[in-house]
């Protein structure tokens, strides 16, 4: 088996495993049919990833740096900092649409911890130093720097499960998460949002 091959062989059972993961968790998939949907026979499956374990902890690392990619590109241009912690979260919710892989990282993290890289561990301290860089900013004041947080974290965490909802129903999720995430975040920031006075 040439290394491109291999490779490829590889990406497509991780690609596999990770719709199994996304839909049914760890405890309901199956190597066979991981390699059933894969369209590899058991013996590759095997040759690649001895264990279901083994498979889990490379789909959650592949979820993970997918997360890192977008997290360090979106939003830190951004004038206001509060504006990159929208930003961020929007990103992150259009990334759980489309990719199976980062909904099943997501989910293996909260199912089975420490078999791999933590999904949330990808975003959360980012968005946290980005609240942080806002009131340090000045430009806005957060009275409750911590809910800000708590709430940015459980929207990310809606967005997951509003894709994971519409990929199960085979449907194309089409910027459903997105937009309904975005509208949340208009009626909040005028909440959250109290321009500091003389400012």
């Amino acid at each position: 088996m040439t290394q491109e091959r291999a490779a490829r062989t590889r990406q497509a059972l991780v690609r596999a495993a990770a719709g199994e993961f996304d839909r049914g968790g760890y405890a309901g998939s199956s190597l066979a049919r991981i390699s059933k949907a894969a369209g590899i026979s058991m013996g590759a499956l095997t040759f690649h990833f001895q264990t279901k374990e083994q498979l889990a902890a490379t789909v959650r690392a592949q979820g993970y740096a997918m997360t890192r990619t977008v997290v360090q590109q979106v939003g830190r241009g951004q004038e206001v900092p509060v504006h990159s912690v929208v930003s961020l979260t929007l990103a992150l919710a259009e990334l759980l649409e489309q990719e199976p892989v980062v909904r099943a990282a997501a989910r293996l993290t909260r199912e089975r911890s420490g078999t791999g890289p933590d999904w949330t561990l990808a975003w959360v301290p980012d968005l946290r130093e980005r609240l942080d860089r806002t009131v340090r900013d000045g430009s806005v004041d957060l009275p409750d720097q911590e809910a800000v947080a708590t709430l940015a974290a459980h929207l990310v965490i809606g967005a997951e499960a509003d894709a994971r909802r519409l990929a199960e129903r085979g449907l194309r999720p089409g910027g459903c998460p997105v937009a309904r995430l975005s509208a949340v975040w208009d009626l909040m920031l005028r909440g959250i949002s109290v321009p500091r006075k003389g400012g």
